[in-house]
């Protein structure tokens, strides 16, 4: 037998490498360990389950265990999971959850796709059944269950949700039960929703939120939980449902335990080729760190772009092949019902962290021609850039109406390219009016940063 690599992880981190790694090397041992009950799905698309644009759970999984093991050779073992790793002898602990048993496990190379768990700070009540997350499949199909057989303490059936929360998942399920039809109440302990964005930005947010029937309460820290309601900012919130968005911590436990160092938000850290800090363990996904493209600085950034990017790189690595993932950009997009909101690079706030003098310029626009009144939907673009140089450093966008939030691409390209403001506004870039006014909202925000920048 040749040499033998085990994935401790069956989701993107784990999966995405093994299948890299098998690629590059046919004769690999492969073991995979799971500790839950799925493998390769898509926890993004959980919101759209819940909210009934996906149909059925099962729609959200990519590769099944027979899958994994029919096409690529994996063994993949479910239920079990990673206790300890002895990266001396190269042996892992594992326990089976199905038969209430421990094993030891041999391997040459670990690779380690622990993910991350979301974050739930010990408040009185927060083990109740009526708060939960949406971290996992199981989740979803508990939020489905509650939705389709009230559950006791609802029997008239979910009608009040309360979110604590407000970034990517905290507005993607408001929306998510706003579907469904029931009143949703959103709690943040920000200044504004959406903190990945600056909050003048996040303000659109907010706003159209509440346009749309969601309350939302700013600087209100939740302080813990009742049956049937919420405590938040001396105030109680009735509720049939609670959903947990308050983010996500990096599952580095056992990487820690087994000596690996840490970096950023205590995340595994790695190398451009996604190797830690022992030769023979890798990692990748939202267990480990990244490196900023435009900070230059060691950052967690838990997406799943990054996850498959780094998972891939990884697998290429342990099948014998090179590759090195370049970085990231934090580039991420949302939506509320009509409303798209993306973001790429560093935020004036974060830039002003990074050490940056900058400056940002901020424009409204429309999605389309001016004329075209009906299809025309409002747009704010504000940009980033560097005092003096006018080098651009990030940009974010909040509009109403199809494309908005992609026009965020535009901005993750040239930031890859070191682009500055002033290229950036004379980019030749597609125009029809149905797509777009004469002058883009990015090139009109690209061109004001540079004039601010440069003076």
């Amino acid at each position: 037998m040749g040499r033998r690599l085990v994935v401790v992880g069956g989701d993107a981190g784990g999966m995405a490498a093994a299948t890299s790694a098998r690629r590059h090397d046919p004769d690999l041992d492969i073991v995979a360990l799971e500790r839950g009950r799925w493998t390769s799905y898509s926890a993004c698309g959980i919101p759209y389950l819940v909210g009934g644009e996906v149909k059925r759970l099962d729609d959200l999984v990519i590769r099944t265990p027979k899958d994994l093991r029919d096409s690529y050779g994996i063994d993949v073992r479910m239920r079990c999971e990673a206790m300890a790793i002895d990266l001396d002898t190269g042996k892992l602990e594992v326990r089976n959850h199905e038969l209430s048993r421990t094993f030891t496990l041999g391997f040459d190379l670990v690779h380690l796709g622990t993910g991350a768990r979301p974050l739930r700070p010990p408040l009185p009540g927060i083990d109740l059944p009526f708060v939960g997350g949406v971290q996992t499949l199981d989740d979803a199909g508990q939020l489905l269950r509650h939705l389709t057989s009230p559950p006791p303490w609802a029997p008239d059936g979910i009608e009040r949700v309360v979110v604590v929360g407000a970034g990517y998942i905290g507005l993607e399920m408001a929306e998510a039960f706003v579907r469904r039809g029931a009143s949703v109440t959103v709690l943040t302990d920000r200044s504004e929703v959406m903190p990945s964005l600056d909050p003048d930005m996040g303000a659109h947010v907010t706003k159209v939120m509440r346009g749309l029937g969601i309350t939302v309460h700013c600087g209100t820290k939740v302080t813990g939980f009742e049956p049937g309601s919420v405590r938040a900012g001396g105030t109680s919130f009735p509720a049939d449902l609670v959903v947990l968005g308050l983010g996500v911590a990096p599952n580095a436990e056992l990487a820690e335990e087994a000596g690996l160092t840490l970096g950023a938000a205590g995340a595994i850290r790695v190398d451009r080729r996604q190797r830690t800090s022992n030769e023979i363990a890798w990692a990748a996904g939202d267990c480990c760190a990244s490196r900023h493209l435009v900070s230059g600085r060691e950052v967690y950034v838990a997406l799943g772009t990054v996850t498959n990017k780094q998972a891939r790189v990884a697998g290429a690595n342990l099948g014998g092949g090179y590759a090195t993932f370049a970085g990231v950009l934090g580039t991420a997009v949302t939506k509320v019902c009509d409303l798209e909101i993306g973001r790429t690079g560093l935020t004036e706030v974060e830039a002003a962290d990074a050490g940056f003098s900058a400056v940002a310029a901020t424009i409204e626009s429309t999605t389309t021609a001016g004329y075209l009144k009906e299809a025309a939907g409002t747009i704010h673009v504000k940009v980033v850039a560097e005092r003096g140089t006018g080098r651009l450093l990030g940009a974010q966008i909040v509009g109403r109406g199809p494309g908005a939030a992609k026009r965020i691409d535009v901005v993750a390209t040239a930031l890859t390219a070191g682009m500055s403001c002033g290229e950036v506004a004379e980019l030749d870039l597609g125009y029809a009016p149905p797509f777009s006014p004469v002058w883009d909202p990015v090139a009109i925000a690209a061109r004001k940063a540079a004039s601010l920048a440069t003076g």
